[in-house]
């Protein structure tokens, strides 16, 4: 899949211009992403002795602390995070390590389809393993000590079992025809292999419900009646057909409380939390339903749908232009070979480097667009509460919202460009202040 090379010095030059532009984007994203949390963690720390005058009387002074406690926590842990998401990141691409274990595989694995399956099945796992202190330290230390986490240690690796079961179950298939599309169908590989992702894609959404789900947690149909066609009347009225409405054991792993659809087609199942259940009043669930309805009223779900198969399609073809080139190899840390002038492994085409490598890269530019992203996503939240004000009283889905937050803990008052660079659901003061204009009558 390499292209004719360069001249050497070309090549090199090419790549070094890479390596910089990286290493610059990345910097840059980190010192930023540093500066957001920091900026956070005072905001909060800051207001945490007062509940903002909106929701005094609503929201007591001991669950506004524990809020602005948890928030703080939680961004602290992210900056630990952030310093070793980018050591690692390092440690693959400019430091090497990529290129380490891609040379390692190769020392008993002949060049081809299954030494690149290998590269990318030894990746994900390294990259697992990496990850399971922070998940530990997030689930048994941070999660407990504010009384989320109702999780054993047998439970949470239980589910990592399993979720590592169905990763090479699902993904070794997947990531194998990927491949081999990738060197068999020529320079439009990339138009196959956009295909087979949105079509897999498409079928997890179908068997997900269904199949994949009970894997992990316990799906009962709602058993109360009184609810059940509170909630059946609200979504003949919006149109919305479903599969079936359940209950998730949700208090089994997290105090957390939630509602969501899943599903595609004829698959569609509306999903509580039974955590959610325990704490709202059926015109409470109601609203919240409603509101996740406006979603699928305004096709918000198929627009995002729409939206990242587009990218996806836009990403592939700009891999499928990178992949031929050597400098991209080199300037992301895959050594040259001085003899060949060429990269290691690449004399026999190694796409899984060039997938993997893009992997890696493509989040570092992506990065400076998240501002964009959660604006339209906030955009879609107050679309779907003036629909669901529409459907239900707005002050029980208020009183709904106000007891979500407390149940999550969280926050009241985050920082307001912390707000507008990542926050995909509008804060909570915005929020229930524009449902109190749609509450009034004529407003």
């Amino acid at each position: 899949m390499i292209d004719a090379p360069l001249a050497f010095g070309g090549t090199q030059a090419a790549s070094l211009w890479l390596s910089l532009g990286f290493a610059v984007l990345l910097v840059l994203g980190t010192l930023l992403r540093l500066w957001l949390a920091a900026r956070q963690i005072r905001h909060v720390a800051a207001h945490r002795n007062a509940v903002p005058g909106a929701f005094e009387g609503t929201v007591s002074l001991a669950a506004h602390q524990k809020a602005a406690d948890y928030t703080v926590a939680k961004t602290r842990l992210g900056l630990i995070d952030i310093a070793l998401s980018v050591a690692v990141l390092l440690g693959w691409t400019l430091l090497g390590g990529l290129d380490a274990l891609n040379g390692w595989l190769l020392s008993f694995l002949a060049p081809g389809l299954w030494q690149q399956v290998a590269l990318v099945v030894a990746f994900a796992l390294v990259s697992g393993v990496i990850e399971l202190p922070m998940s530990l330290y997030q689930t048994f230390v941070l999660e407990q000590r504010f009384g989320f986490n109702r999780g054993s240690l047998g439970l949470w690796l239980a589910d990592l079992a399993r979720s590592t079961l169905l990763a090479l179950l699902f993904g070794v298939p997947l990531v194998t025809l990927a491949l081999w599309l990738m060197g068999a169908a020529g320079s439009g590989w990339w138009l196959w292999v956009w295909a087979l992702w949105t079509g897999f894609n498409l079928l997890m959404l179908v068997i997900y419900p269904s199949f994949i789900a009970p894997l992990f947690n316990q799906f009962k149909p709602l058993a109360d009646t009184a609810l059940s066609e509170r909630v059946g009347r609200l979504m003949a009225r919006c149109g919305f057909q479903a599969q079936g409405l359940f209950v998730m054991d949700g208090s089994r792993r997290s105090g957390h409380a939630n509602a969501y659809f899943t599903g595609l087609g004829r698959a569609k199942r509306v999903v509580f939390f039974d955590t959610l259940l325990a704490r709202l009043s059926p015109a409470e669930v109601e609203a919240v339903l409603a509101h996740e309805l406006g979603h699928f009223r305004h096709k918000h779900v198929l627009k995002r749908m729409v939206g990242i198969f587009a990218m996806s399609l836009a990403a592939l073809a700009a891999l499928g232009w990178l992949a031929r080139q050597p400098w991209f190899y080199l300037g992301l840390g895959v050594t040259p070979n001085l003899t060949l002038q060429t990269t290691p492994g690449l004399g026999a085409p190694n796409d899984a480097l060039a997938l993997i490598l893009f992997m890696l890269a493509a989040p570092v530019v992506a990065f400076f667009v998240s501002p964009l992203m959660a604006l339209l996503s906030r955009r879609d939240e107050f679309q779907a509460d003036a629909f669901a004000a529409a459907q239900a009283d707005p002050r029980d889905l208020t009183a709904a919202l106000l007891k979500l937050y407390e149940d999550n803990a969280a926050t009241l008052t985050p920082d307001p460009l912390y707000v507008d660079f990542y926050y995909s659901h509008p804060p909570a003061a915005q929020r229930i202040q524009a449902l109190g204009r749609l509450a009034v009558p004529g407003a």
